[in-house]
């Protein structure tokens, strides 16, 4: 075959597509585990920064594995669900659209070192240029925040990725979500700004309005179904 025809040119590019997808489709498949024991050990690492605790990447599931002493799945009656998935497997990201008597709220119960046990949320919303997300800890009084942890997507660096860094996040430790017996979401106001009645506040990210609004919309929107789990908590306190 001619080498300078354009018939060759045609099936030589076929063939190293079909050549370069095939490897491409090979290592992706390969690469799977890897890839979901990664983004597995990564969420592990964020639940566990809900209640103050770091490890090496290299310690993080055995960590889990002590500190996590249960996993489940409630409604918004704060019943367990018992037929429902792995806590751990429920893509709060789906459930954060359904509405709320509908949804399948994960649970992690963590055992700290000292005997005290948290309970942990998760939160799934959008900020100015994606989603954004994060799980808040709680006391077994169901009421007072332990902990919190926030991630972004896409924020820009600076502004509303600031959620990400403990000055933000360590503002809800001690903040309540009972008042009066009653779910109330801390709200995420602009520094300076009046605080709202009736609930708990932070100062949002100085720069990052929208993002900081996305975070107080996340908080009422995923916490809110959480309410009669928390207020159950507080019963048998």
């Amino acid at each position: 075959m001619n080498k300078q025809s354009n018939t060759y040119t045609i099936i030589y590019i076929i063939v190293m597509v079909v050549v370069v997808g095939a490897a491409l489709a090979f290592t992706s498949i390969s690469l799977k585990d890897r890839q979901q024991a990664n983004a597995d050990a990564d969420k592990m690492r964020q639940i566990l920064a809900s209640v103050r605790v770091e490890v090496p990447q290299n310690e993080i599931a055995a960590e889990y594995a002590k500190l996590i002493t249960n996993a489940f799945v409630v409604d918004s009656e704060g019943n367990k669900v018992t037929d429902a998935p792995d806590a751990f497997a429920i893509n709060v990201a789906a459930q954060s659209k359904e509405l709320a008597d509908k949804r399948l709220l994960p649970v992690y119960e963590c055992t700290l070192p000292d005997g005290s046990v948290k309970y942990i949320l998760s939160m799934y919303g959008a900020g100015l240029w994606g989603p954004i997300w994060g799980y808040a800890s709680v006391d077994a009084d169901g009421s007072t925040i332990y902990g919190a942890y926030f991630a972004h997507q896409g924020e820009t660096p600076g502004l509303g990725a600031e959620i990400e860094k403990p000055k933000f996040s360590d503002q809800f430790q001690g903040k309540h979500l009972l008042i009066d017996g009653n779910f109330a979401p801390i709200a995420v106001v602009k520094a300076g700004m009046p605080a709202p009645e009736g609930a708990d506040y932070v100062d949002g990210v100085s720069g990052g309005t929208i993002t900081s609004k996305g975070v107080g919309a996340m908080i009422d929107n995923c916490l809110a179904p959480y309410g009669q789990f928390l207020t159950n908590l507080a019963a048998n306190k």
